[in-house]
């Protein structure tokens, strides 16, 4: 077995998914193959809860293509879980021993508890939410967690899902207004079943392929400029806004939406009503996407099972380590740069030069972390690589609008760069705010310059505020001619923001 790769096969009740990674270095897991067949198995499932025989003829046939693929790539030892319509199914036991016979796979049937806790897994690890209401809407089953202070406090199972409430509710292609209202009446009441669901007023983070086809409508219905659907954050107006958008479509304009798949243009509005529904049930203004689902949680369970830690302490941290990784970043001297742009960021507050508060010294930091890393792809272009692969590059625990911003600290190279930058950006923010930014921008450019050599020559920083020229004294360790050389060059972009000159005074220890 290829050691560094993994893979997982998801039987679901709509789709079946093969999934294989390549652990990276960093221990990031990438995604190398997706193959996603829609076999609806939910459709299968007769009225006495027995899987037909064509039912299980899909599946044997589906896991045998996938089995192909992972002897292409030398896998022996495949995940197998399935959720819903084979843990319903009374011939279960017949299911998972005629696949064994026939495909050599043995299936997990995972319990409504265990899809339930991996869902709430990979959102702990991937999303910045200590508190939330998780919501996983499948084909045949809606699992709902709530956790708080990152730890799972509450799960349901709901016997539904798109495809079974199509089937329930919906006879056409598309819902009439009656059959709407039966299906809202029916979620109102499955939802108030659960008394800790109510009037939470948290986010509610959404996993599964409904969600991710939602979100992907709003991005291309709104023009959304960046890229990733991970954290994608959407407000009950925006998904208001894409309900009666599809609702003025024919079925053959809905097969055709941009970030709709065809197979799920018939399920699509059953969901939303879902989505729409909690959100009413939580009080909340609040939702998100989580990529990362059942099945990542299920690989969180098995990579961190020799270390009996499930959860990260620390999202972000991981997530900075493995950009640390994949791009080759100089810890030592990241740590340098950051110490030092904190140290200037807190003596322009003591001179009543600044307003960076405990939100900016974070941004600032994590800036200062990953400036300039876009030379790991070019240094002639550094700025332009840095922004556009912060901006671009999914973060796990960082908000798009987050990442974006530390993406225009961490590529700051003059005023005109960062208003070209931000220029498709600029609805986001305050002028306020992006004074900021740029100012936060200047001051991690002149800490990089403190730091020219990679020698860590900084001792002390001391800043005197006299008349209109700021004075900056440097104590170093070593010989500093080469760091005086760069910040000279640097501190302009500084002063034109302080609206002040700067003098700076090396002197050794």
């Amino acid at each position: 077995m290829n050691q560094e790769k993994y893979a997982i096969i998801d039987i679901g009740s709509n789709t079946m998914r093969l999934v294989i990674y390549l652990r990276e270095n960093s221990g990031r897991l990438k995604e190398i193959e997706n193959v996603k067949v829609v076999a609806r198995l939910r459709n299968y499932l007769l009225d006495d809860e027995i899987l037909s025989g064509k039912g299980i003829e899909i599946l044997i046939e589906t896991l045998q293509s996938f089995s192909e693929v992972t002897k292409h790539h030398n896998l022996e030892d495949v995940k197998c879980v399935a959720t819903a319509t084979v843990r319903q199914a009374k011939n279960m036991d017949e299911i998972v021993e005629k696949v064994k016979k026939e495909s050599g796979l043995i299936i997990r049937v995972l319990s409504e508890y265990e899809e339930a806790y991996f869902g709430y897994l990979a959102v702990v690890n991937t999303t910045p939410f200590d508190s939330g209401i998780t919501i996983d809407i499948g084909g045949g089953s809606t699992e709902v967690t709530y956790f708080a202070k990152r730890e799972l406090l509450k799960y349901h199972s709901f016997p539904f899902g798109a495809l079974s409430l199509k089937k329930q509710f919906i006879r056409g292609d598309i819902p009439t207004d009656e059959e709407l209202e039966e299906l809202k009446a029916f979620l109102l009441k499955q939802f108030q079943t659960l008394d800790w669901l109510q009037d939470k007023k948290m986010p509610i983070i959404a996993i599964g392929g409904s969600a991710r086809n939602l979100v992907q409508i709003h991005q291309e219905y709104i023009g959304y400029p960046i890229a990733g659907v991970h954290q994608y954050m959407m407000s009950y107006q925006d998904i208001s806004d894409v309900d009666q958008y599809l609702h003025t479509l024919s079925f053959s304009e809905l097969q055709r939406v941009e970030g709709l798949s065809k197979d799920r243009a018939d399920i699509i509005i059953p969901a939303i009503e879902v989505f729409k529904n909690i959100m009413n049930i939580v009080n909340t203004d609040q939702f998100a996407l989580s990529r990362k689902g059942l099945r990542d949680g299920v690989f969180f369970e098995e990579l961190t099972k020799d270390i009996g830690i499930s959860i990260f302490p620390n999202v972000i941290e991981e997530s900075f380590y493995e950009l640390a990784t994949d791009y080759t970043i100089d810890l030592n001297h990241v740590f340098h740069v950051s110490n030092c742009a904190l140290n200037i960021s807190q003596l322009l507050n003591e001179i009543g030069l600044a307003s960076i508060n405990r939100e900016d010294s974070f941004l600032l930091k994590r800036a200062a972390f990953v400036y300039n890393v876009g030379s790991y792809i070019d240094t002639e272009a550094s700025s332009q690589h840095t922004f556009y692969l912060l901006a671009n590059r999914t973060i796990d625990g960082l908000l798009h609008k987050d990442r974006l911003i530390i993406a225009l600290i961490a590529s700051y190279t003059s005023k005109a760069g960062f208003k070209r930058y931000v220029n498709p950006y600029i609805d986001w923010f305050t002028k306020d705010e992006l004074a900021k930014y740029r100012l936060l921008g200047a001051i991690v450019k002149l800490a990089n310059s403190l730091n020219a050599t990679r020698r860590n020559i900084i001792k002390n920083i001391s800043i005197k505020n006299e008349k209109d020229e700021l004075i900056f004294d440097i104590t170093c360790y070593k010989d500093w001619k080469p760091e005086q050389y760069q910040v000279e060059k640097q501190k302009k972009h500084l002063e034109k923001l302080l609206k002040k000159s700067i003098l700076v005074h090396f002197q050794n220890e």
